[in-house]
């Protein structure tokens, strides 16, 4: 059986384990059932994901042209304190900018290997916690635009990280947590424009099941810019990442772009 098409990060679907699909134009494939069988990668080219042109891809899927440019990967994207849409002011396009800005967030704390704190739309509860390989996450803060989420997020940051250590975690080396009580200590670190919006109730922490059949012990990352052919068996995926019996993990959201066939 084989699918090809160009990588984009895996589709998921909540579920005791979580449910994973790789999407191509033509076809799609539920990446749970392919666990413990032999899968072959090769790698045709690369695609814009924004232009789709057959163009070297240069960061998050984009060629250079698209990522200096579009609206859509702008610097608020990954540092949400930056977004000004909120005051009528536009980085590439505010057009766009008010309609992902100007929406309710979420601030939450994840666990991870560790307690990391991270902003996500609401709509994106809880895919975001999924992409991220949390075993576990607690929103503690709604507020309405990305602005007022970026500016707790850097507050918060003192106290917590916002960074994912993505080898402990693929090893699920898990450091022992307790989001609620974190929820009751955060108050009192929050930035004054938040603080209306802090509720000291406790909400319900989401637990997460990933498709794992055996993690590994060590691991070595698979570049397919460099590694233009791979086959191994499949015997784990979490975040956003697949994990081979020897060892290998590859990062599907890091490989956007990468026109690939996959044969199983």
């Amino acid at each position: 059986m084989e699918y090809s098409g160009v990588l984009t990060k895996m589709q998921t679907e909540p579920g005791d384990p979580i449910q994973y699909y790789m999407v191509f134009e033509e076809s799609f494939v539920n990446v749970n059932q392919l666990l413990g069988r032999q899968v072959e990668i090769v790698v045709k080219g690369t695609q814009c994901l924004n232009c789709n042109k057959r163009k070297r891809v240069f960061r998050q899927g984009y060629c250079y042209d698209c990522f200096t440019t579009s609206a859509s990967v702008g610097d608020w994207i990954m540092r949400p304190e930056l977004s000004k849409a909120h005051l009528g002011i536009a980085d590439r396009d505010l057009e766009y900018e008010a309609k992902s800005q100007l929406q309710p967030h979420v601030v939450y704390l994840a666990a991870t290997c560790e307690v990391k704190v991270g902003v996500t739309r609401k709509s994106q509860v809880p895919t975001r916690w999924i992409d991220q390989g949390a075993c576990a996450a607690l929103p503690v803060l709604e507020v309405p635009n990305r602005y007022l989420a970026g500016i707790t997020e850097v507050a918060l940051k003192s106290r917590y990280t916002d960074k994912i250590n993505w080898r402990r975690m693929l090893i699920n080396d898990l450091a022992p947590c307790d989001l609620p009580a974190e929820h009751a200590r955060i108050a009192e670190a929050l930035p004054d424009e938040a603080r209306e919006f802090y509720k000291p109730e406790c909400g319900e922490v989401l637990h997460l099941s990933y498709p794992v059949l055996e993690y590994p012990k060590s691991i070595v990352t698979l570049n397919l810019d460099k590694t233009l052919r791979f086959a191994g068996t499949l015997t784990g995926i979490r975040g956003q990442y697949l994990l081979f019996a020897d060892g290998s993990v590859l990062n599907v959201r890091a490989s956007e772009g990468t026109v690939v066939s996959i044969s199983v």
